[in-house]
């Protein structure tokens, strides 16, 4: 993995695109010319522990990072992929630095406003992006165990809001609660056969 760091370079990615509940997360990483931060990765090939050690370390040594969300409302409003896209701008506008040039992962340009790459696998090629991966996908798991907190009957901390086969029977039990997504086919499904 080879960073790309010629002036203010902010690694972008999300989490939380194909759940049927809960918002889609972005974050945004400016990490500093030299990384002392050794393991960084795609999210998804990290165990959970791995993401919350790195998770700290990425806190500690960015030069600085934000993580932004869209909510349930938006994305049932805008799509999936303009409410992704919002949440990564949220992200950027919140950085404390001015970036000079965006790495995102995808092949998406967001809209930033400054010179942007995208970059298919990007969280598995770029550190700036790895460590955006990981905030984003750890801030997006603590949203939806506060959800399983107030919905027990979802199962959302076991889940976070994918259609497993739990998810699928607690959808089919108890109807959509006010966190899911109704623009996606089986929230709608759900609907309908409770009517």
């Amino acid at each position: 993995m080879k960073p790309i760091r010629s002036g203010m370079v902010v690694g972008i990615d999300e989490a939380g695109r194909g759940p049927l509940a809960g918002p889609v997360v972005a974050a945004a990483v400016i990490l500093p010319a030299e990384c002392p931060i050794v393991g960084l990765d795609d999210s998804k090939r990290l165990s959970a522990d791995q993401r919350a050690t790195l998770e700290k370390k990425i806190k500690q040594h960015a030069l600085c990072w934000a993580v932004a969300h869209a909510t349930v409302e938006e994305i049932d409003t805008l799509n999936i992929l303009q409410a992704n896209l919002l949440a990564m701008r949220r992200s950027v506008a919140d950085l404390d630095h001015k970036p000079s040039l965006a790495l995102v992962d995808g092949n998406r340009d967001p809209g930033l406003g400054l010179p942007t790459r995208t970059v298919v696998g990007g969280d598995g090629l770029h550190e700036e992006i790895s460590a955006a991966s990981i905030l984003a996908k750890e801030a997006r798991d603590r949203m939806m165990q506060d959800l399983a907190q107030k919905y027990p009957a979802y199962g959302f901390d076991r889940h976070k809001g994918y259609p497993t086969r739990m998810h699928m029977k607690a959808l089919d039990r108890h109807g959509p609660s006010i966190h899911h997504r109704r623009s996606f086919a089986p929230v709608r499904r759900s609907l309908d056969a409770q009517d």
